[in-house]
C-alpha cells in the first residue's frame, strides 16, 4: 500500500514539500491541507501590490490549487482547517471551512508547516476594522480596497522591521503621508546600530516620519476613515488606517496540543522530525539553530523554508539529509536603498558574551571613474581568529553582490584572510580591481594583525574628550570639513601635510584619526605608527558613519 502523507499548510513550505515528494515518487498519496484559499502565492510581494508597483493581482500567485493537483497529482484542499492532531492514532482532525463538516484523515506521515502570525498586542482598539495585519492574500485585499475607497492622506505603521519598511515605501508611493512608529531604538532589529542610522535618515529624507523609541498605547475611532492613534509617549498622531508590523510569532496550537516538545517554536532535530519521529515541522513555525552561534532561534525566512521543505521530503522518502542550520541571509528595498545581512549582528554577539571585532567600509558600487558609481556602507563582522559570523550593507546598487559573497563564505566558514584571496568578476560597470568584498578581508585582516588599531563610532560618541583624553585629528581637506561638518574639537591636518606637521601631536595622548570613510585614515595610522604614535587609532567608517550615529543618538532628525 502506498505511503499517505498529510501536509498542514501551503505557500513555501508546504507546497514545496508536497512538490518534492510528488517528484521522488509518483504513487504516494499526498493531501495538502490550506485553511485559506491559496495554496502558493508570494508574500513577499504583497506590499508591492499595495503600492502598485505589481499591477496585475494574478502575478501574486504562483501556483492555483487546481494546477497544483494537475501537475502534482497531490489531493489539494483549500478551506480545510486542521483543528486536532492525535499522534497515537497517526489521524487529523479537518474542518471544512465552507461547509463546517468535521472529518478525521490518517497518515503515515504528517508535515506541518502552519506558519507564523502577526503580532497583535491586546490594546484598545486594536479590532477596528481599521487596523490591519499583511500575512495573507486576504489582509492584502482588505489593505488594497481600504486604500482605494477611502483614499487616506495618513497612515500610521507600527513596527520598523522588514514588513514594516517596505509598507511604508509602498503606502508613501500611493501618495500617503506615513508615520513609522518602533518601540526600541532603531529600525530594522538584525542591523546594528551604525547602519539602522544610515537607513533612518534615508527615510526621513524621503518624508517618512519616524518615531522611535516608542510604541502605539491605543487605536480609536475616528469620524472618517481610519483611526486616531495615540502613542506611549502621550502623542497623537494624524487619523489614518493602521499597519500592525510589530514582528510574528509562530503557529503553535496544534503542535502544543498533540504534545509534540514546543519551545520557542516549534523543536526539530537536525533531519526536521519533532518529538514523533513520524511528524516532521519546517518553515516560521519550527525552532532552528542558529548557524552561527549554535543556539535555538525563531528565523522566520521563506529561503530556508524552501531548503526545509526539499529536506524534509528527502527524509519521508528515505534520502537521509540533514538541515545544518540558518544563518539569516536577508535583503530588503528601503525607497532608494538596499538593505541587507547575514549571520549575527555585532549587537548580538555582545549580548551574548561572544568576542567580535568588526570593520565598516564605504567602497564605490563599482569603478568610481565609471558614471553612475555610488557608495555603500559594509560591514564585515568576525571573531578573534578572523572567522567571519556577520556582515551587513546599505547602498544603492551592488549591495546584494557583496552580502551573497560573504553570505556564501560563512556557510563554508571561512575567514576574513579567504575573503582577501577571492578571485570575484571585475569590469569598470560592475566592480573593481579589489572588489568591496576583498577591501573588507583587508581592513579585518589589518585590525587583526596589529596594522590598525581603531575605535568605533559608538566608542567614540561615548568617549570622555571634555577632560581632553582624545586627541581628535581630520585629514581630509579643508573644503570638506566646510561642506561636510567635522567632530567638534577635532583639528584638520590634511594627509598630505601629515608628515611636515607631526610635531603638532603629542606621542602621550589617545590619537583619533578620521577621514570622510576610513581609507586616508588608515594611511595616517601607518604613518604615525611607525614614527612612534603607538596610541593612534582609525575611525571605523569614518565621518560620514560617525554623523549618522551621532544625529540619531541625539535625536536629530535634521536631514544628512
Amino acid at each position: 500500500m502506498a505511503l499517505k502523507v498529510i501536509i498542514i499548510g501551503g505557500v513555501a513550505g508546504g507546497a514545496s514539500a508536497a512538490a518534492r515528494l510528488r517528484r521522488l515518487n509518483e504513487d504516494m498519496e499526498i493531501v495538502l491541507l490550506e485553511r485559506g484559499e491559496y495554496i502558493s502565492f508570494a508574500n513577499c510581494g504583497l506590499p508591492y501590490y499595495i503600492g502598485n508597483v505589481i499591477e496585475e493581482r494574478e502575478k501574486i500567485f504562483l501556483m492555483t490549487p487546481q494546477k497544483f493537483r494537475e501537475w502534482y497529482n497531490v489531493d489539494v484542499r483549500v478551506n480545510s482547517e486542521a483543528i486536532s492532531i492525535d499522534p497515537a492514532r497517526q489521524s487529523v482532525e479537518i474542518t471544512d471551512r465552507r461547509s463546517g463538516k468535521t472529518y478525521r484523515e490518517n497518515y503515515d506521515y504528517l508535515v506541518l508547516s502552519p506558519g507564523a502570525e502577526p503580532n497583535r498586542p491586546p490594546l484598545p482598539g486594536i479590532d477596528n476594522p481599521a487596523v490591519f495585519t499583511l500575512r495573507t492574500v486576504s489582509d492584502m485585499d482588505r489593505i488594497y480596497n481600504f486604500i482605494q475607497r477611502h483614499k487616506p492622506a495618513a497612515a500610521v505603521v507600527v513596527g520598523a522591521g522588514s514588513i514594516g519598511l517596505e509598507m511604508a515605501e509602498n503606502l508613501q508611493a500611493r501618495g500617503i503621508a506615513v508615520t513609522l512608529v518602533e518601540l526600541s531604538s532603531q529600525v530594522l532589529p538584525f542591523l546594528d546600530p551604525e547602519m539602522a542610522a544610515l537607513v533612518q535618515q534615508h527615510l526621513r529624507e524621503k518624508g517618512v516620519s519616524l518615531h522611535l523609541n516608542d510604541g502605539a498605547a491605543m487605536f480609536e475611532e475616528t469620524d472618517g476613515p481610519g483611526v486616531a492613534v495615540t502613542l506611549r509617549s502621550g502623542k497623537k498622531l494624524v487619523p489614518g488606517p493602521v499597519i500592525l508590523a510589530a514582528g510574528v510569532k509562530p503557529e503553535l496550537k496544534l503542535a502544543r496540543d498533540a504534545g509534540l516538545d514546543v519551545g520557542k517554536g516549534i523543536r526539530v532535530n537536525r533531519y526536521l522530525q519533532t518529538s514523533q519521529p513520524n511528524i516532521y515541522a519546517l518553515g516560521d513555525a519550527i525552532e532552528v539553530i542558529d548557524f552561527v552561534t549554535g543556539a535555538p532561534a525563531l528565523i522566520p525566512l521563506a529561503g530556508p523554508a524552501n531548503k526545509q521543505a526539499r529536506i524534509v521530503a528527502n527524509n519521508i522518502s528515505g534520502r537521509r539529509e540533514e538541515y545544518s542550520g540558518t544563518q539569516g541571509t536577508a535583503i530588503l528595498k528601503v525607497f532608494d536603498l538596499t538593505v541587507a545581512a547575514t549571520g549575527v549582528a555585532e549587537r548580538a554577539l555582545k549580548q551574548a558574551g561572544s568576542p567580535c571585532k568588526h570593520c565598516i567600509i564605504h567602497p564605490g558600487s563599482y569603478a568610481g571613474y565609471y558614471p553612475g558609481s555610488s557608495p555603500m556602507a559594509l560591514k564585515l563582522i568576525f571573531d578573534l581568529e578572523g572567522r567571519i559570523l556577520g556582515a551587513q550593507a546599505v547602498g544603492s546598487k551592488g549591495v546584494d553582490k557583496r552580502i551573497d559573497v560573504i553570505a556564501t563564505a560563512l556557510r563554508f566558514q571561512r575567514s576574513v584572510y579567504d575573503l582577501q584571496t577571492l578571485e570575484l568578476s571585475y569590469a569598470p560597470p560592475y566592480s573593481m580591481a579589489k572588489d568591496p568584498v576583498n577591501m573588507a578581508g583587508y581592513v579585518a585582516g589589518n585590525i587583526l594583525q596589529g596594522d590598525l588599531p581603531v575605535i568605533s563610532p559608538a566608542e567614540l560618541l561615548a568617549a570622555d574628550r571634555a577632560k581632553e583624553s582624545l586627541q581628535l585629528v581630520d585629514v581630509r581637506e579643508p573644503d570638506e570639513l566646510e561642506n561636510e561638518g567635522f567632530i567638534a574639537g577635532a583639528i584638520n591636518i590634511p594627509l598630505g601635510k601629515l608628515r611636515s606637521r607631526m610635531n603638532e601631536l603629542s606621542k602621550e595622548r589617545e590619537l583619533v584619526l578620521y577621514c570622510a570613510a576610513g581609507m586616508r585614515s588608515y594611511l595616517a595610522v601607518r604613518i604615525l605608527m611607525q614614527r612612534g604614535f603607538t596610541r593612534a587609532r582609525s575611525l571605523l567608517g569614518g565621518y560620514r558613519t560617525y554623523r549618522a550615529l551621532e544625529k540619531e543618538m541625539a535625536g536629530d532628525a535634521a536631514e544628512l
